[in-house]
């Protein structure tokens, strides 16, 4: 059996690349916005911040949230057939809305 080479990033060239108008300085209302029970949200990586950033496969899910946990959101998912919970920070969550 092959050992796999790397860590959770590996194979995210360009997953985790951003556009060229977005470079710079992490917008401070995406890093502190608050969300409430049972709202959904969409998983968009931010690729500058590394903290509460979730496995490369969930990238672009929709989810609800569940609770808060720290400064971080438990989120669920749902991966195939099987509903996951994550946890990750809000920087990396855009909420979803609703249809008119």
């Amino acid at each position: 059996m092959v050992k796999r080479i790397g860590k959770a990033r590996r194979k995210t060239r360009h997953r985790f690349k951003k556009k060229k108008k977005s470079k710079g300085k992490i917008s401070l209302t995406d890093y502190l916005q608050e969300f409430k029970k049972g709202d959904k949200v969409h998983l968009r990586v931010e690729p500058a911040a590394h903290e509460g950033l979730y496995f490369r496969r969930f990238i672009g899910k929709v989810g609800e949230v569940k609770s808060s946990q720290g400064s971080c959101y438990k989120v669920e998912i749902k991966d195939g057939g099987k509903k996951k919970d994550i946890i990750v920070h809000p920087i990396h969550l855009k909420k979803v809305k609703v249809g008119k």
